[in-house]
């Protein structure tokens, strides 16, 4: 038994064991930036992208400039500033321009956002073959590198990394610690994962208008990638590879194309970026339990597990009493693109004096059941690793009550009957919601011990990632039929398996995502007009 089933019985009872260092305190004062800082490196500006369709359109080939520009921007770039009248315990100090909480498609751990979004150009591109960083301040890409280094990127790869050894483009998705562990310490680890799996949610959601996929890699040679990105692997994990499929580019990242031939040069003179990363933080600090969760889940290519193997980790069916059918899920009224500009927490704005419609209700469940992250451990059409429960308090025809969601039947299973808001407010630790007000709490689990023997401590990265995208797909969602939305991780989970009947399984809930209606016309700052 790895570390990481270590890692995870500590998450699970930490709203009743401490993490340690139990006493930490965040110094607010010296934190890092949200994002990385490369002083002397040229910065490029991307292009206005087009306006996403309001149906999903066939016909393209693959990612153009102007369509990865678009992606980026709805996904980690700055859309508007948030400074609407909520309970947060940061609302003092957002009016101060310093520290300013700006918007952004993808949702992410306390708002910290530490994903960095690398591009390997390699031929056939828009842009001379190098290597970029995305940065979502100036929305550009900074040059780092020249020079095609997606042959390095294929080595990292290895054997068995199917079609996307054969793309010429890569984006490349890493987490520098310090960004988040500043404020969540050896918790970290945990939410970082989670922020990996929402964005990449983000991209699969946005490029499905156009017809293309996003099929992140999550077994490679991590510290191979990390020398070219020139950071200490210790400091920055290299979370996934995502190959695109580039217009112009004949057959590259299709199934069935010849790889591209593999001209790396040894380790020793591989190539390695110049221009790194400069810390605003005057006192770094390192976190064992995080250390050692990073070094249990490095990546190595060659561990890549077979694609059945999370067949062992699969969902329990549905357990409860008779089945209550649901609605038909509507179709979304807006577009992804309005969705992720419109995305936002509520903190408190639930207002319970109108009940949840059951059709959005149903909608919500149907496409939170449906998102899986899709790496190359999952096998196509195998079967899904998270199950979903929900605490109703005020939804439509629906008698308040815990049950089970059958996403096959489209219907609820009761589990505990009767009002839940008393155990939902008694097992939240945080003073920003009132979950009672909340018309609905979906819950999704994942038998984590069983990914972990399935595919190794690696797989606690796919665990995490697998419920963010499950909350990236939430979050759209919700905005889409214009209703409330809050995501949090600070609740007893042992509680929530108890009052589920989930004792006994190792099915381990971590996420708890609230839907309803806000108070109407909420006091907001129009960024749009300032």
């Amino acid at each position: 038994m790895g570390y990481a089933h270590v890692y995870a019985h500590e998450i699970m009872h930490r709203g009743r064991v401490p993490m340690e260092p139990a006493d930490f305190v965040p110094d607010w004062a010296d934190r890092p930036r949200k994002a990385k800082f490369h002083p002397d490196a040229e910065t490029l500006p991307l292009p206005e992208s087009p306006e996403p369709p309001e149906q999903a359109v066939g016909g393209v080939r693959g990612f153009t400039l102007p369509l990865l520009s678009g992606m980026l921007r709805d996904s980690y770039g700055l859309t508007g500033r948030r400074l609407a009248v909520q309970a947060n315990t940061d609302l003092a100090a957002l009016p101060h321009y310093t520290h300013a909480n700006w918007s952004r498609g993808t949702a992410s751990g306390g708002g910290l956002y530490p994903v960095s979004v690398h591009w390997a150009a390699g031929p056939g591109g828009p842009l001379t073959p190098g290597l970029y960083h995305y940065a979502p301040h100036q929305h550009g890409l900074r040059r780092l590198l020249t020079g095609d280094v997606t042959g390095e990127v294929r080595s990292a790869l290895g054997p068995g990394a199917g079609a996307a050894a054969a793309a010429t483009q890569y984006l490349v998705l890493g987490v520098k610690y310090w960004q988040n562990a500043f404020k969540y310490n050896s918790f970290s680890f945990h939410a970082v994962s989670m922020d990996v799996g929402a964005l990449v949610q983000t991209w699969r959601l946005w490029a499905a208008r156009y017809g293309l996929r996003i099929d992140p890699v999550l077994w490679f040679d991590e510290e191979r990638l990390a020398r070219l990105l020139g950071v200490a692997p210790e400091e920055e994990g290299i979370f996934a590879v995502v190959p695109l499929t580039w217009d112009g580019a004949p057959g590259a990242g299709q199934p069935g194309a010849a790889p591209a031939p593999d001209v790396t040069p040894a380790p020793e003179t591989a190539p390695a970026v110049r221009h790194r990363d400069v810390e605003r933080s005057r006192r770094v600090l390192v976190f064992e339990t995080l250390r050692r969760i990073h070094e249990a889940t490095a990546g190595r290519a060659a561990d890549r597990p077979a694609p059945d193997a999370l067949d062992a980790a699969a969902a329990f069916p549905p357990r409860g009493g008779d089945p209550l059918p649901l609605p038909a899920p509507p179709a979304p009224p807006v577009t992804t693109r309005r969705a992720l500009r419109e995305r936002r927490s509520s903190f408190g704005r639930f207002d319970a004096s109108r009940p949840l419609a059951a059709g959005p209700f149903a909608a919500a469940l149907a496409d939170c059941a449906a998102t899986a992250y899709g790496t190359e451990a999952e096998r196509p059409g195998g079967p899904p690793l998270t199950s979903l429960y929900a605490f109703v308090n005020h939804v439509e025809g629906i008698a308040p009550g815990a049950y089970a969601y059958d996403p096959a039947a489209h219907t609820l299973r009761l589990r505990v009957p009767g009002p839940p808001g008393s155990f939902l407010q008694r097992n939240y630790f945080l003073s920003n919601y009132n979950l009672e007000q909340a018309g609905a709490v979906i819950v999704p689990t994942l038998r984590t011990t069983a990914v972990l023997d399935a595919v190794g401590d690696r797989g606690y990265r796919l665990v995490g990632a697998t419920i963010g995208a499950v909350a990236q797909t939430f979050y759209t969602t919700a905005a889409a039929f214009g209703l409330g939305a809050g995501v949090a991780l600070g609740f007893d989970n042992i509680s929530y398996r108890e009052e589920l009947g989930l004792t006994g399984t190792d099915e381990a809930p971590l996420l708890i995502m609230l839907l309803g209606h806000d108070r109407p016309r909420p006091a907001d700052f129009r960024h749009e007009i300032a």
